[in-house]
């Protein structure tokens, strides 16, 4: 009877990762030096790894919101969670030696479907697929995917006064641009953020010369910071329509601090715009 469950389970487990391969799931990461504990919006009923090398355990008794994540040395696999009320979450893990985060509190958000859909919910779920909760929500995983990433696309920095302002890269997706910011703050001091804003800057030719600037507000921030502590660093996403600009134009990144004067103003030539990976 075991092995019929663990059999019916992993083609759930099938099933669901290739409904997905839209999405970027999230990674989470253990090891076998310590407990990786998931806390669920409902009570876990069943749980299950792509791998031996990877072991969820929870109370198969009596249902707890909390279940805990052992790996062993190998390559990736995935995670799959049904809660008590239907709700699936499905999770890429991998091997860490060293683990920076022990806990996951997931919130109802982070479900992927239900373990039911009726036919008029599947219909309704396409039809939605470029709402704003979707959108939303898409947003998130691949902001969420771009800054866990080490992919570069070029050296661009600026510093001021032990802070740091640098575009890590630029993604080209769906019809936008993703800008990966980061903003690093090696002094002493907190740095409370007034704003931080991405203009287009043209140079008109002639005698009088002139600058015209366009602001281009993003239709999504990701994990935009009020304040970045002392020796800390905060990676952000900027989500814009996408553009180009040629080679008379140039993208400016402003980061302008609150009742202070460490700003910085950081230029991105044509060629990083229109060349995104």
């Amino acid at each position: 009877m075991k092995h019929l469950i663990f059999i019916s389970l992993s083609l759930v487990v099938t099933v669901i990762m290739t409904a997905q391969t839209s999405f970027h799931l999230d990674t989470i990461y253990a090891n076998d030096q310590k407990n990786v504990a998931l806390f669920f919006p409902e009570p876990i009923r069943q749980g299950i790894t792509g791998s031996e090398n990877f072991v969820f355990t929870y109370n198969r008794e009596k249902g707890q919101y909390f279940g805990l994540l052992q790996a062993k040395p190998g390559k990736e696999s995935n995670l799959l969670v049904v809660g008590k009320n239907g709700a699936v979450f499905s999770y890429i893990v991998t091997y860490r030696k060293k683990l920076d985060q022990l806990n996951y509190f997931i919130p109802t958000s982070k479900s992927i479907g239900n373990e039911k859909p009726t036919g008029l919910d599947s219909i309704t779920i396409v039809k939605r697929e470029d709402t704003i909760v979707n959108r939303t929500y898409y947003y998130n995983k691949f902001c969420s995917y771009l800054v866990d990433r080490k992919q570069r696309i070029g050296r661009l920095k600026k510093r001021n006064e032990g802070i740091i302002l640098s575009v890590e890269n630029i993604v080209f997706d769906k019809e936008e641009l993703y800008f990966v910011i980061q903003i690093e703050n090696k002094s002493s001091l907190d740095y409370d953020l007034n704003f931080l804003k991405l203009s287009i800057e043209t140079r008109k030719k002639g005698k009088k010369k002139s600058l015209q600037r366009l602001y281009q507000e993003p239709v999504f921030n990701y994990n935009l910071p009020s304040k970045v502590k002392e020796n800390e660093s905060v990676r952000l996403v900027y989500v814009l329509p996408k553009f180009s600009i040629g080679n008379d134009r140039r993208a400016v990144l402003k980061l302008n601090e609150k009742n202070g004067e460490r700003n910085l103003k950081l230029n991105i030539s044509h060629i990083f715009i229109n060349n995104p990976n």
